[in-house]
């Protein structure tokens, strides 16, 4: 699938919100499956940039204090980071699904050892039904993440536009694998 990478300075941080638009070609609901976040979601077996995923707090069945951590990335140039984040998920009467999330501070979730406390500002992925094409999924993505530590702007400006693509890559892969 084609993926379309485009990027604004952020309001909410000094660094860039990034944003993703693609046709994934699976039902949302395959899609959902792979991305949505959840503890034994699949995301960690196919996301190259989660390592391990789990819930803090579960607030409702749709809000929660979710806990990411990332392995190193750009030849061990981005150490391991981990982010603590409030996530809300939502379906919508069109079908569209939604996972949204933004950094919070949690008292059962102190900054670890061996990982960089990183921050998601507003965030999420819309997987939107496409009308009339069952199979396939209009995904849209946004990123406005501070990856916090001491990296150049320049590394994260060249991290996350070949990130991004990767994600719709590897999700797509995901869902075929998932079909089968």
């Amino acid at each position: 699938s084609e993926v379309t990478v485009s990027w604004r300075p952020s309001a909410e941080f000094a660094g860039n919100l990034y944003k993703g638009e693609g046709i994934v070609p699976a039902s949302p609901q395959n899609v959902w499956e792979c991305i949505k976040p959840v503890a034994g979601g699949l995301r960690t077996k196919w996301d190259q940039n989660v390592k391990d995923f789990e819930v803090i707090e579960a607030i409702t069945d749709t809000v929660s204090v979710c806990r990411t951590t990332t392995p190193s990335a750009c030849m061990r140039i981005i150490s391991p980071r981990e982010f603590v984040d409030v996530v809300v998920m939502k379906q919508y009467e069109d079908g569209t699904m939604l996972s949204a999330a933004t950094n919070v501070e949690h008292p059962l979730c102190p900054p670890q050892p061996n990982f960089v406390r990183g921050f998601n500002y507003p965030c999420g992925c819309f997987c939107i039904p496409v009308p009339g094409e069952p199979d396939r999924t209009e995904l849209l993505t946004f990123f406005q993440t501070d990856l916090g530590g001491y990296l150049p702007q320049t590394v994260v400006d060249s991290f996350f536009p070949s990130s991004i693509s990767g994600f719709y890559s590897n999700l797509t892969k995901a869902v075929k694998a998932l079909k089968a």
